[in-house]
């Protein structure tokens, strides 16, 4: 391209930044949110229990205390595939899995988890974490004072190469906290080798505990998945089965404000934790638990009837950002991207140190993009190349205008790149 060529082009995408500029915009794909659509496939879960059908199967009277920490057995024995675990090895709680997760964290760190000698708060604990991930996972680590190691999210998994060199000589790092399947934002799933390494790692703490958030573990976007690996069940092959916290939630399923949270362990892990738990709670909303379960039994095939319910509506906006993509950006070796088979992300990388640019010229043309850094701890990108694209909540026809925004301001920015150098 010549310096005339170059400025032609440059200006041709000023021109077009200025029009999507010029239509006084409000688009947004910064979270991971469902759209009404999604929601309103859940709308009869609001009538499911009444005054009629509060007394459930086993004759609990959800209206009273007794019921157990654990949850109501009709909803562990509905909730448990979700998992991928047995009833026995399932605890239901409220609304997030983030709130299970932090009660985990936090009694980890004041008593220790089953196989510790004490908390983890006196040995300045650190926990691994796969990047780019989640940002939640990251702030509530930081909050409750763990040093955080990062390692490489690859299409396998979190690296075990790095993995198994951290924990190897270190008892301080006492775990790992990652997405396992569908990983926020890049939509990989942990392999069965990775999962292998992973659960029959060699660490120095003899309490290393794997931390895997399987927020998505049923949030295909085919009637094809992949199989993912059973974490559980390799750790029960190999002995390790303690060393194995599942977590999941009902958010993107039913309702994102009033679902349930989830935690699949080993039985002796759920006799350890539900003897922790019952030191904080009476126990969960059995009310909340119950209106699922009638809910979920009424369903056409169930939770799988649901979820297949959910892709119908989440595909054609994933397969829109893949197509806006591949057009516009297809072969100009201005950016990698994903295209997961399940999630609710696409992760994007710009060749060039970019992506702020390109998330604040997104927003001058009426797009919001999730803020640059948020998939990396303390919210920086050291390498600014990572975007986190949301695509679940807009239309169809909002998100091919994002997208179209999206593509728009990478080759702007990496114009401007270019003229700032010549």
């Amino acid at each position: 391209m010549t310096d005339a060529d170059s400025m032609t082009d440059y200006d041709a995408l000023l021109q077009q930044h200025q029009a999507f500029k010029a239509q006084n915009l409000n688009l947004n794909m910064e979270r991971g949110q469902p759209a009404d659509a999604n929601f309103d496939l859940s709308l009869p879960i609001l009538s499911a229990v009444h005054e009629g059908n509060y007394i459930t199967d086993n004759g609990i009277d959800i209206r009273n205390y007794p019921g157990g920490v654990l949850g109501l057995a009709e909803a562990r024995e509905l909730f448990c595939e979700q998992l991928n675990v047995g009833a026995d090895e399932l605890i239901m709680g409220n609304n997030s899995s983030l709130e299970l997760m932090s009660r985990f964290l936090t009694w980890a760190l004041l008593r220790g988890v089953k196989n510790s000698d004490g908390g983890w708060y006196n040995d300045s604990p650190k926990l691994i974490v796969a990047v780019p991930g989640y940002d939640r996972h990251f702030l509530l680590a930081r909050e409750l004072g763990f040093e955080l190691l990062t390692v490489d999210m690859t299409i396998n998994g979190p690296d075990m190469d790095a993995v198994e060199k951290l924990v190897a000589n270190d008892a301080s790092v006492k775990g790992i906290y990652f997405v396992p399947t569908y990983s926020n934002p890049t939509g990989d799933t942990i392999s069965q080798k990775y999962a292998e390494r992973l659960v029959n790692i060699k660490a120095a703490a003899a309490d290393f505990t794997i931390f895997a958030d399987d927020a998505y573990s049923v949030h295909h976007l085919d009637d094809s998945p992949p199989t993912a690996p059973n974490l559980l069940q390799i750790g029960k092959d190999s002995g390790n089965q303690d060393r194995v916290i599942l977590f999941g939630s009902t958010s993107k399923v039913t309702f994102a404000s009033g679902g349930l949270g989830l935690a699949g362990m080993s039985v002796d892990n759920i006799k350890y934790w539900s003897k922790a738990l019952s030191a904080q709670t009476i126990g969960p909303n059995k009310a909340e638990q119950w209106r699922h379960v009638l809910f979920l039994r009424d369903y056409p095939n169930g939770l799988r009837g649901l979820m297949q319910e959910h892709a119908k509506i989440l595909k054609p906006k994933f397969d829109k950002v893949q197509e806006i993509l591949n057009r516009e950006l297809g072969n100009l070796n201005l950016a990698t991207w994903t295209d997961p088979r399940g999630g609710y992300f696409v992760s994007l990388d710009t060749a060039q140190p970019i992506a702020s640019r390109v998330v604040e010229l997104a927003k001058e043309a009426g797009l919001a993009l999730t803020p640059t850094g948020a998939t990396f701890p303390d919210g920086v990108d050291p390498s600014d190349r990572n975007i986190r694209l949301a695509p679940t909540r807009p239309p169809v026809e909002e998100v091919e205008t994002a997208m179209e925004i999206v593509a728009c301001c990478i080759k702007l920015a990496a114009a401007e790149m270019t003229q700032a150098k010549g």
